[in-house]
């Protein structure tokens, strides 16, 4: 995420810059429904994939389940984690504790610079939104969150955000009727004018506009997508490891 990046134990492996991509790639990918949920991410084949060892990679699976954002599965391998509408309940409840919080403390004291900010998350978001760009409609969308969470300044917020907004995500991409952008049923834009007017408004608001989310969620089938088709766009940007086989 840009506004705050996914926060795990710092690599200690000589290959740790790699180790960081791939556990980035990753990431990414599941917040932005490139990876389905309950897709197998199988060591060979994501080796090829990046272009690294499987030891690169067996790393940063490790880490991405210590996170939460994916599952290992004893003699299986790593898996997309497949959440529930059930999952949706304890997800939601804990967003709202925390993310009110945010709020509510932000509400009011917000500086220009921080406004500033938010405003060209938010409008970034909704250019991308109206240009069909779902995959940068999502990241933004999860920055901004990101951004107000590391405005408050608690880092053990920063922290539970990264690991709730992957399974936000999956939920989304599972559960949302109409398949639209993670935060499409209720505008940043309207966030941003409640944290103009003090805390009890922006707590209120941000509560709302969770709640709009939870609420958009329904049961529906889910499709898979092809591993070299969600991390194209790595391929394409990444050195290799120079220890792969």
């Amino acid at each position: 995420m840009n506004s705050e990046q996914p926060i795990s134990a710092p690599p200690t492996e000589p290959d740790g810059t790699v180790t960081d991509r791939v556990y980035d790639a990753i990431y990414r990918a599941v917040l932005e429904h490139r990876l389905a949920p309950g897709e197998w991410l199988r060591e060979a084949e994501m080796a090829t994939e990046f272009k690294v060892s499987r030891t690169v990679v067996r790393q940063a699976l490790q880490r991405l389940a210590q996170d939460q954002v994916i599952e290992l599965r004893h003699n299986r391998g790593a898996r997309v984690p497949l959440p529930s509408l059930e999952d949706a309940v304890h997800v939601f409840e804990a967003r709202r504790i925390v993310e009110c919080e945010v709020a509510r403390r932000l509400g009011g004291r917000l500086s220009s610079e921080q406004l500033a900010e938010l405003r060209a998350i938010a409008q970034a978001e909704q250019a991308a939104d109206q240009r069909g760009d779902r995959a940068e409609a999502i990241r933004l969308s999860g920055d901004f969150h990101h951004a107000l969470t590391r405005m408050h300044g608690n880092p053990v917020f920063g922290r539970l955000l990264n690991g709730l907004l992957p399974t936000t995500s999956l939920l989304m991409a599972r559960c949302k009727v109409d398949g639209g952008q993670v935060c499409v049923a209720h505008r940043h834009a309207d966030v941003i004018e409640a944290l103009l007017r003090g805390s009890a408004p922006a707590a209120a608001e941000m509560r709302k506009h969770l709640a709009e989310l939870e609420r958009s969620l329904v049961d529906t089938p889910v499709r898979g997508r092809r591993l070299r088709d969600a991390f194209a766009a790595y391929r394409e940007s990444s050195p290799t490891d120079p220890e792969s086989p």
